[in-house]
């Protein structure tokens, strides 16, 4: 199974990570909080904690790290019906970067976009 590193103190993150757990019917993915030291330490180690904090993480069954806009793709194939989204996300690479790294620093004003109970919803739902 691979693991989906979200940052739980960011609200867009959070957000993200419970439509991510909705769509993923399958259980393909286990989503943690970065902030789960145990699990972070063990499976993100390796990584310096700015690096860690400044992204979400994708780890595979292999150990492989994809982070940021490099994780879209891999995700995407993990979900239900998200196989064409993925292949537009590897064909334009370099935008889902931009994309991804633009979201990033915005998230802050971006999260208040979602309404209140979306978020709060997105609270509720338990993570796997």
């Amino acid at each position: 199974m691979s693991t989906l590193f979200y940052d739980a103190d960011c609200g867009l993150c959070r957000w993200t990570a419970a439509k991510v757990a909705a769509w993923d019917r399958r259980g393909a993915v286990r989503i943690t909080a970065l902030q789960d030291r145990g699990e972070s330490d063990r499976l993100l180690g390796q990584m310096d904690e700015q690096t860690r904090m400044a992204s979400w993480h994708l780890v595979t069954p292999d150990g492989r790290v994809h982070s940021a806009g490099r994780g879209v793709a891999p995700l995407l194939r993990l979900l239900p019906g998200g196989g064409p989204a993925a292949r537009v996300a590897v064909a334009v690479q370099p935008l889902t970067d931009r994309a991804y790294r633009f979201v990033a620093v915005h998230r802050s004003t971006i999260g208040r976009l979602i309404p209140r109970a979306a978020r709060d919803r997105a609270d509720e739902r338990p993570r796997t």
